[in-house]
């Protein structure tokens, strides 16, 4: 199966078409489940699975994700009529995301209305740098930062890929930034400083 049709099948481009109305979970086609009652749809099912391509979800569904036992998991849930709001597009997206599912991401931070919001944008370059796409990555991290340069989270993911390209000197002149921003006490700055002084070694 090509990844265009699995994504048509777990209804990811069905939320620009609004194919369902409501916000409702529904259960996959293949998987045990692990769920149970879902507190949502007068008791009904979710089917959770590991990762979002052993879901068979139907047409109109789109992937979420949530918390089951301590562990994420990832269940087919059916679409609002229209697009998702761009905080729940962002949300589900990120997590797809910081999960590994670069492209699947992708797709959901495209469908927000809002092409402008600096923190999406910064995580469309993580997504593109994680899946390999360096120099697509750095257009958005660059345009994250346009908008607000006082992103430091754009900063270091920027400063990171530097480092994964050999430019340590570029690193060092976003951790620059990233002190300047937040001191050398944030997270950003630390994380960063450990990337950097790893690749020095």
């Amino acid at each position: 199966m090509t990844r265009k049709t699995h994504l048509i099948r777990t209804g990811i481009f069905a939320l620009a078409l609004g194919a369902s109305a409501g916000l409702a979970f529904a259960a996959g086609s293949g998987g045990s489940n692990d769920g149970g009652n879902n507190g949502s749809g007068g008791g009904t099912s979710t089917t959770f699975q590991n990762s979002p391509d052993k879901l068979h979800c139907k047409s109109g569904q789109i992937v979420k994700h949530k918390t089951v036992n301590g562990t994420k998991k990832y269940y087919c849930a059916n679409a609002q009529q229209g697009a998702l709001p761009d905080d729940e597009l962002f949300e589900q997206a990120s997590a797809l995301a910081k999960a590994g599912y670069y492209d699947w991401a992708l797709d959901l931070f495209n469908l927000m209305q809002d092409k402008n919001n600096p923190d999406a944008l910064n995580m469309m370059g993580y997504s593109h740098r994680k899946a390999g796409r360096m120099d697509v990555a750095v257009s958005y991290y660059r345009k994250a930062l346009g908008i607000n340069p006082n992103l430091v989270q754009a900063r270091e993911y920027l400063g990171e890929g530097y480092v994964a390209a050999g430019r340590v000197d570029l690193a060092r002149l976003e951790l620059g930034e990233i002190k300047q921003r937040c001191g050398m006490s944030c997270d950003q700055y630390i994380d960063l400083k450990k990337v950097i002084e790893t690749a020095s070694n």
